[in-house]
């Protein structure tokens, strides 16, 4: 980092993304970098079985991608990320702020920032925590994607209520009888209340449960997204007036908390104490009730971590600044 003015220009500094090529550890990297005003440079690094086994205390696997000059700012999420963010720190002598988002599985002492979700047990000096994770939402881009789906939503009864459907995972179970059991619910809540739904199912969603929610819902004002064509993800969300979300992500409940509106979370069989917390905190902030057939207005802080986790950035920059300041 060679500048030597207190303010810089983001556009001045370069920043990589480094992880193993997923999807929620890439998205969490460059709404970070973006945030900053950095235009991201993402990498994705494969390392071989043994690499894999030894990470995140062994050494970085060679990668064509990875080599200097090294970028002004790092951020990395995921284990085999770790021993990239080691290695680059030190190669480039500390001149490369190093920032880890989740807890990097060592000491938090051998990066420069780390980042961890509440419910995360970690805490250090440099451990920055949020209650909800980063993202690549923007006001701006919720506005614009509305704009451009606003034809969608035509004539559709008011409310527009966003659901956000996740799927089986590790800690959640969700067959074809919840997708039922779900699609019976929004059925009576859309009938009882007189408004539309937006549903935007996931990945992990499933075809056959994605087609059993259209199906059911066929009757219902809104839209099912069937996953062809252009995610509307975002376009939902900037159009919805109040959340129903499934309990099983925590990246879904926190990017609608994002948003500041009423969100519903819709319970799924299972769970952990992760979890547990995670949602209890969205409750006590005022962003989270439980789904009950109902549908009320209320407001909240708005909870924005990518912003919490970039000003913590520029911190370290300007300490780093002023730093090369004394030191020309």
């Amino acid at each position: 980092m060679s500048a030597t003015h207190s303010v810089i220009d983001p556009s001045q500094l370069t920043g990589w993304s480094l992880t193993a090529g997923g999807a929620g550890h890439e998205v969490q990297c460059l709404g970070v970098l973006e945030a900053l005003g950095i235009e991201p440079v993402a990498k994705r690094v494969a390392p071989s079985k043994l690499f894999r086994a030894t990470a995140p205390w062994g050494p970085a696997a060679p990668h064509p991608n990875v080599r200097p000059p090294w970028p002004d700012i790092l951020v990395v999420s995921g284990r085999q990320s770790i021993p990239y963010a080691r290695m680059i720190r030190r190669r480039s002598k500390g001149r490369t702020i190093t920032v880890v988002l989740q807890s990097p599985g060592l000491s938090p002492r051998n990066f420069d920032l780390v980042w961890v979700p509440e419910h995360d047990r970690l805490r250090g000096d440099n451990v920055l925590v949020t209650l909800t994770s980063p993202h690549r939402l923007t006001h701006a881009r919720l506005a614009a994607e509305a704009k451009a789906h606003a034809n969608d939503v035509d004539g559709l009864p008011r409310p527009l209520v966003t659901v956000l459907v996740g799927g089986a995972s590790a800690a959640y179970t969700f067959t074809s009888r919840e997708a039922e059991a779900l699609a019976a619910d929004l059925r009576g809540f859309a009938d009882r209340h007189g408004c539309s739904l937006l549903v935007t199912p996931s990945r992990r969603t499933g075809q056959g449960k994605i087609a059993l929610l259209r199906q059911a819902l066929a009757g219902t004002p809104g839209v099912v997204w069937d996953t062809t064509g252009e995610n509307p993800y975002f376009a939902y969300m900037g159009l919805a007036d109040a959340f129903i979300v499934t309990c099983d992500s925590v990246n879904m409940l926190g990017e609608a908390a994002f948003t500041g509106k009423p969100i519903y979370a819709y319970r799924l069989p299972g769970g952990t104490a992760k979890f547990d917390r995670f949602q209890e905190a969205l409750a006590q902030h005022g962003a989270v009730r439980w789904f009950d057939g109902g549908l009320e207005s209320w407001t909240y802080r708005p909870l924005d971590a990518t912003r919490e986790i970039a000003d913590a950035v520029r911190e370290l920059i300007a300490v780093r600044i002023r730093h090369d300041q004394i030191m020309v």
